[in-house]
């Protein structure tokens, strides 16, 4: 997907980039890959490949949530920035808060912000599992986003506990979410969730399967969750 396509492909969906969002994905790109030869950020680094499968599919999001009201999103595990900062680029007005578990790639987002001029965005270095039960943090939350972290049952208990009641949490996930939901389903209700919409698509040109998760916190998350870190992978609410 060149950057043409890039536009052309959101502008069908009502997206319409101004030149200095262009500017700003152009700036993105340039910086991921002269920051990738130092440090591992992505396997994905040619050009098209990038503007496809990291923005255009960050930007998916948008597509099934409204993003069109201010609202403080948290991206857990975004690693590089997906799909937080495409999503703040092409709807400034949004508060955004990331926390990863590498203080790398925490460098590297501080370091981006500051190249694509980026206001009212905050890293934080710090496991999902003790930034979950951070006052500060926990049910602070109106929308979180997980992209491809892992399967949902494990997913809901690092990204839940941060949702307030009444807001969303976010899964974009490739193949098999459907059979990841089922295994989910447990954890999303213990945790006080409930799936509101699913959404499965194909990307453009490659085709490749997506699926969207939108999952309403309906109520509390129970004070034990969650639990202690790597105990979520090693032992899922299932």
């Amino acid at each position: 997907m060149n950057i043409e396509q890039f536009e052309a492909s959101l502008k069908e969906k009502g997206i319409l980039l101004s030149e200095m969002q262009v500017e700003q994905f152009e700036k993105y790109y340039s910086t991921l890959v002269e920051w990738n030869e130092k440090m591992n950020l992505t396997a994905i680094t040619e050009k098209a490949d990038v503007y496809l499968k990291h923005f255009y599919d960050s930007i998916t999001a948008s597509f099934y949530f409204d993003f069109t009201k201010p609202f403080h999103l948290c991206d857990v595990g975004a690693g590089a920035g997906f799909p937080s900062i495409p999503l703040k680029i092409v709807y400034p007005h949004i508060e955004v808060t990331i926390v990863d578990s590498l203080n790398k790639r925490i460098s590297f987002l501080n370091h981006l912000a500051d190249i694509l001029n980026l206001e009212n965005v905050h890293f934080v270095h710090d496991r999902a599992e003790t930034f979950g039960v951070n006052p500060n943090y926990r049910e602070r939350f109106d929308v979180v986003t997980a992209r491809a972290v892992a399967r949902m049952s494990v997913l809901s208990e690092l990204c839940l506990p941060l949702v307030k009641v009444g807001g969303h949490f976010i899964a974009m996930k490739a193949a098999h979410a459907k059979d990841e939901l089922e295994v989910g389903q447990k954890a999303i209700s213990t945790l006080g969730g409930k799936v509101e919409k699913e959404f499965t698509f194909t990307l453009p040109m490659e085709e490749s399967e997506r699926t969207i998760l939108i999952i309403k916190k309906d109520s509390k998350t129970p004070k034990k969750y969650p639990r202690k870190p790597g105990t979520p992978g090693k032992m899922p609410i299932e």
